[in-house]
């Protein structure tokens, strides 16, 4: 007797939604490369990246109707899911073109908080035992995603195609945001800046700095225990200069909340630590203002609605 998961299923008539996105994603995207294909720095390479993930897209969408069970199902929504961490750095690709935002969101923050808590914080609070749970909560991004999907893969398989719809929608919504709003968050601007001008409540604008100078500094020298070297090793693989503002990081697992409070109580307590330490920690390792966590929340539960109404209608 097969198993459960690879029971054969109904076929969805074309693309999942999920798919359907992505791919509109991918079109818009392919235009505004084509149109400032001589500003962008490898515009055939993205071109053909491109190209791949539609070919790869489609080779699923046929996979799955040979053999339409729970598993080529989790194939498909699963790979749109997967590519999210190749979306994110290509952003960057797109506002480096435009003159950086930084100082107006440090202004903003000076002037609210008369401070900047990012810069503080872990100067504050060097300790491993506070620097490595904060560190363990940054990192716990994408487990959290993948603990949601694979639940409701297991738990609500119905919904299944819903939630890989939302997140991927709402990731796609927050890129081109950080497309148009060139926001690189205080762990690449402070630096720029030079700390005296930090500390006087200087922010000057640095135009193009970014354009090239996006690498990364550690953001301390202290308390480097397993979460921090694994941070690290994350921020060198994908990290760049942008999407500081609103933080997905926030508004995302917000989101990833909201669905397991749906689901069950339980995941979401279990869940619950792992969300306050990153919401936290964002702040701590200098990615984001504190206005930016602000800005995730709201955003996150706006887009929570919003993608899931767009969902039913689209259905």
């Amino acid at each position: 007797m097969a198993l459960d998961w690879l029971q054969r299923i109904g076929p969805s008539k074309g693309e999942f939604l999920i798919e359907k996105v992505a791919m509109a994603y991918t079109l818009l995207t392919s235009i505004a490369i084509v149109v400032l294909y001589g500003q962008m720095d490898h515009p055939m390479l993205m071109l053909l990246e491109r190209l791949a993930i539609v070919v790869v897209t489609l080779a699923l969408v046929v996979v799955y109707h040979k053999y339409p069970c729970k598993v080529t199902a989790f194939l498909r929504v699963g790979f749109q899911l997967a590519l999210l961490s190749y979306w994110y750095p290509d952003t960057f690709e797109f506002n480096r073109l435009l003159p950086n935002l930084d100082h107006l969101f440090a202004d903003a923050e000076q002037a609210i908080f008369n401070a900047q808590p990012a810069y503080w914080f872990h100067r504050c609070y060097p300790q491993m035992w506070i620097s490595e749970p904060l560190n363990m909560g940054y990192v716990a991004y994408f487990p959290l995603i993948a603990v949601i999907t694979c639940w409701y893969f297991v738990k609500h398989f119905d919904l299944f195609e819903k939630i890989g719809f939302v997140l991927t929608a709402s990731f796609f919504i927050y890129y081109i945001i950080y497309m148009v709003l060139p926001v690189a968050g205080p762990q690449f601007y402070f630096p720029a800046i030079g700390e005296e001008n930090v500390l006087a409540g200087i922010f000057p604008a640095v135009g193009d700095y970014f354009n090239l100078h996006p690498e990364l500094m550690p953001y301390t020298e202290q308390g480097q225990g397993f979460f921090y070297h694994l941070l690290e090793l994350s921020h060198e693989a994908g990290e760049r200069p942008t999407a500081a503002f609103p933080s997905s990081h926030v508004g995302i697992s917000t989101i990833i909340m909201l669905m397991g409070w749906r689901s069950s109580k339980k995941l979401t307590l279990w869940m619950l630590p792992f969300y306050i330490l990153l919401c936290i920690s964002t702040v701590y390792i200098q990615a984001h203002y504190l206005i930016d966590i602000f800005a995730g929340w709201i955003s996150g539960y706006l887009l929570y609605v919003f993608t899931s109404w767009l969902f039913r209608k689209a259905a």
